[in-house]
């Protein structure tokens, strides 16, 4: 049963106790990241993740490695472009020696300076193993394509010279702007008792002060725009997408819906089309990025360099084509596809952690899985057809193709 309370500073508290299981997670989240960040400080969510690990007053790095391994438990950290979190995830039985942990990395730690120097090595790699990766690093410039060099445009990593221009005041500053209660949330899923666990908390993080939240800002413009960035690959990559809802849009299920039956599975339009009838692609989706403001929806492939022409127009076909061409069928097999993946996205206690939290951040309640699947079911396909309509249009679409492509073989398939 989900319940939430406040710690004695005012964090708030979510809380999924799961009776029959063994394991608990736990994880403290921050309300910012990249797109927070000035240009000049972008990458600073992502380096100070890294750093929380590099000691406390109490630990060494050495030390914080080999307590979390003595539990068999995991403790890890990850940035996206809202958030920045933390968490742990142990047998029920080390749940105090867990949190301590969490809280010490999170409370304690000291930031030295030559971790400071050997982590901006370590993030260097890290970004280089990204640029490498151009099924991956594709969506990072589809990002800067549409969203541009600011905000939500800006890469979670960081860029080399902003990496290398980071210091220990940088970070200590970071962390008083935005590590305050105001801006955290504490979740926690699994076998524990809530009362103890809001005990522990309070021991724990009961030291950190208000602090102040990050800056809203108005929602990015969406940019139309063709961008081709030629590299010697063996395989070409593309990203086509349309503005669309924010994380919080009353019409977000329809959204889901929809993107399902585009190409969020095997039995979808663009996989079935592009893979198996016409054998453009080996990978071939669709996909959604929503945020508090704003969302973006888009189509990857990666096809070789004869065929990136063939393989854009069809998704772009394909994507204009919906609106007028779904079915109910389709339609109804996309409603049991979705509620499969929600459900079964929710059977650990970390992906219970991670969900009760994002619903605290930007819903401010829980929203339980029978209720996700009665607001699944309650969809209608004109509700579908409809948001199609305006989502997908022609003059709206971005495109963003990267590998062993003449700068001019996309020309004309969009605007």
């Amino acid at each position: 049963m989900f319940t939430k309370e406040y710690l004695e500073n005012g964090i708030p508290v979510v809380m999924e106790p799961i009776g029959n299981v063994r394991s608990v997670s736990a994880g403290v989240w921050v309300k910012v990241g990249s797109r927070n960040e000035h240009p000049e400080q972008n990458g600073i969510s992502h380096f100070l993740e890294h750093m929380f690990f590099k000691g406390t007053r109490k630990r060494t790095t050495k030390d914080i490695a080999v307590d979390i391994d003595t539990i068999g438990g995991d403790l890890n950290a990850f940035t996206s472009r809202e958030n920045t979190a933390f968490y742990i995830k142990v047998l029920d039985e080390y749940l105090d020696r867990g949190l301590e942990l969490l809280a010490d990395i999170f409370v304690n730690s000291v930031f030295p300076e030559d971790e400071l120097e050997k982590e901006k090595k370590i993030i260097k790699e890290e970004i280089k193993m990204v640029e490498d990766t151009p099924d991956d690093y594709i969506h990072d410039l589809f990002n800067q394509t549409v969203w541009g060099q600011t905000g939500l445009g800006q890469t979670i990593l960081g860029r080399r010279e902003t990496i290398a221009s980071f210091t220990r005041d940088d970070v200590v500053a970071h962390i008083k702007k935005y590590y305050g209660t105001r801006d955290i949330v504490i979740s926690c899923a699994g076998n524990f008792d809530t009362g103890r666990l809001i005990g522990i908390l309070n021991r724990r993080f009961g030291t950190l002060r208000r602090g102040s939240e990050p800056q809203k800002g108005g929602a990015p413009d969406f940019r139309q725009d063709s961008r081709v960035i030629t590299k010697d690959l063996s395989e070409a990559h593309i990203c086509i997408g349309v503005p669309a809802l924010s994380q919080v849009s009353e019409e977000r299920y329809a959204f889901f819906l929809l993107n399902t039956i585009l190409g969020a599975g095997v039995s979808s339009r663009l996989f079935q089309e592009i893979r198996e009838k016409r054998g453009l692609a080996y990978s071939v989706y669709s996909f959604t990025s929503s945020y508090v403001d704003t969302g973006l929806w888009g189509v990857y492939a990666g096809v070789s360099r004869k065929k990136i022409r063939e393989a854009a127009e069809v998704i772009v076909e394909e994507m204009l084509a919906l609106p007028d061409t779904l079915t109910e069928t389709e339609f109804e097999r996309s409603k049991k596809h979705l509620k499969g993946n929600l459900i079964l996205g929710l059977e650990s206690t970390s992906s219970r952690m991670q969900n009760i939290a994002r619903q605290e951040i930007y819903f401010g309640r829980y929203i339980s899985p029978d209720e996700i699947i009665q607001s699944v079911d309650r969809v209608r396909l004109p509700e579908v057809k409809d948001l199609a309509h305006r989502l997908i249009q022609k003059e709206l679409f971005s495109l963003t193709a990267y590998g062993p492509i003449q700068k001019n073989v996309l020309d004309g398939l969009t605007g």
